[in-house]
């Protein structure tokens, strides 16, 4: 079975939303414009692109890394992996062709199926709405968080607000940098 990670950029508060500065929110670019770089922090990040063997995404998310990751060299692994977006509506022609194998996935079970081939890790960047259904349907076994010391309020969440029961983590990894950017591994306990 395929390790599902999802990695993420969240305020102390959970939001998830616009990090990168994606228009429509108030507080895009929040990761770049509020807390100082420090490059150590962002090691996992070039990690994720040499353990991964897939990058999952909403429909949303791939919209908006698309036309910009291709061509991007901090993103220059994430080119050749296969790709794969779950999307109910999204079409094959809607797809991006200078950016590999990219497979549409109509519903979780087509992600709960992925997980069990064989391959290695699939990681899923972005995707609020993909995230909370991921997390409902007990998909995600890993998550790689970069927490920001940041309070934004109202934004997208990576985590549903789903009533149900306790989910157990365990940390398997933090560091925490001079900026105040935690960076935290948690496996899902099952």
């Amino acid at each position: 079975m395929r390790t599902l990670i999802s990695s993420a950029f969240v305020s102390l508060d959970g939001v998830m939303e616009a990090p990168g500065g994606e228009a429509g929110y108030r507080n895009a670019g929040w990761t770049f414009k509020d807390v100082e770089f420090v490059p150590e922090a962002f090691e996992i990040k070039g990690r994720e692109q040499e353990d991964a063997a897939a990058i999952l995404m909403g429909r949303a998310s791939y919209e908006a890394f698309s036309p910009v990751w291709p061509d991007m060299p901090e993103f220059a692994r994430y080119k050749d992996m296969p790709k794969y977006v779950v999307s109910s509506g999204l079409t094959e022609d809607a797809l991006v062709s200078n950016w590999a194998e990219t497979t549409i996935l109509r519903d979780l079970d087509e992600v709960a199926a992925l997980k069990e081939t064989d391959g290695g890790p699939i990681i899923v960047h972005g995707s609020a709405a993909l995230n909370h259904g991921l997390a409902d349907a007990g998909l995600v076994d890993r998550y790689h968080l970069l927490v920001f010391p940041l309070l934004l309020g109202a934004g997208k969440r990576l985590f549903p607000a789903t009533d149900k029961d306790t989910q157990k983590l365990k940390l398997v990894e933090h560091a925490v940098y001079s900026n105040g950017l935690q960076m935290n591994v948690l496996d899902v306990v099952r």
